[in-house]
């Protein structure tokens, strides 16, 4: 069942991912762009994967928490021990700016904790996804005509994570487009006890992923995030080895809380 249901995300997560790339890809394409009111930007984009993805996952018949759907209040969530967290098209910043780094995020939560992700990257065809009975993996150069026709081909054409790294410097990652003073301090102080430092920059949430697969070795977040910016990852980070934390408390992130803010957090390995 369990294999069933991470297949139906991945095929669910691409198929949105060619819809997004419909536009994007398009010459003369009109995003559409809307200010909501938390002052983020909206697109076609955002929408159309929106409804792709709910219609591949009802089938289920397990409630879906999406940042484009209808928010119900936590009097009604409350109750609900198994949901999907989506995120249709994380870093549409990225996405108006077309540099490529947005991504397709799906995760399956259960009892506030994440325990499957899938997250897809439609310009680069990369597919990151996990399930902690399963593993974590990556696949490359996977679209809606080529996706394998079973979790069992799916998971022969992947690399499991996190992959070999032979990098000599230690590496921290931090978001394209919300580098906060706060995040600033954390890496000046990481720098100290760690004087071969790299930085790198990133669009969504792909920033996990990179710690996930070993590319990275850090990922600090002190500007705000949702739930369902980090649910998918955290599943892959958490299958992976890593850790998805608040700074302060040292405990996991939990999902489908009465506020869906996240706090600040940094991702790293156990």
């Amino acid at each position: 069942m369990r294999e069933n249901i991470i297949y139906l995300a991945i095929v669910s997560a691409v198929k949105a991912g060619a819809e997004i790339l419909k536009i994007y890809n398009a010459p003369d394409a009109d995003f559409g762009v809307e200010m909501k009111a938390d002052n983020s930007p909206l697109t076609i984009a955002d929408k159309i994967s929106h409804q792709t993805i709910v219609e591949n996952l009802q089938q289920f018949n397990i409630p879906i928490l999406s940042e484009e759907g209808a928010h119900l209040s936590y009097a009604e969530r409350s109750s609900w021990r198994e949901l999907w967290v989506v995120d249709p098209l994380d870093g549409t910043k990225e996405f108006i700016k077309r540099n490529g780094e947005f991504t397709v995020n799906i995760a399956l939560v259960e009892n506030g904790a994440p325990v499957l992700g899938v997250i897809y990257v439609p310009v680069k065809k990369d597919l990151y996804f996990a399930e902690r009975t399963i593993g974590a993996f990556k696949m490359t150069n996977v679209d809606e005509y080529n996706i394998p026709t079973d979790m069992s081909a799916v998971i022969e054409k992947s690399v499991m994570l996190p992959m070999a790294s032979r990098r000599e410097k230690s590496v921290v990652v931090a978001s394209r487009s919300h580098l906060s003073p706060e995040t600033q301090l954390f890496i000046e102080e990481y720098a100290k006890s760690h004087p071969n430092l790299e930085m790198q920059s990133a669009g969504s949430s792909l920033k996990i992923c990179m710690v996930a697969e070993g590319a990275a070795d850090v990922y600090p977040r002190f500007a705000p995030t949702m739930e369902w910016d980090t649910a998918a990852g955290h599943a892959i980070a958490h299958v992976a080895g890593c850790r998805m934390y608040n700074p302060e408390t040292g405990q996991e992130l939990i999902y489908n809380k009465e506020d869906l803010h996240n706090s600040w957090f940094i991702v790293d390995r156990i």
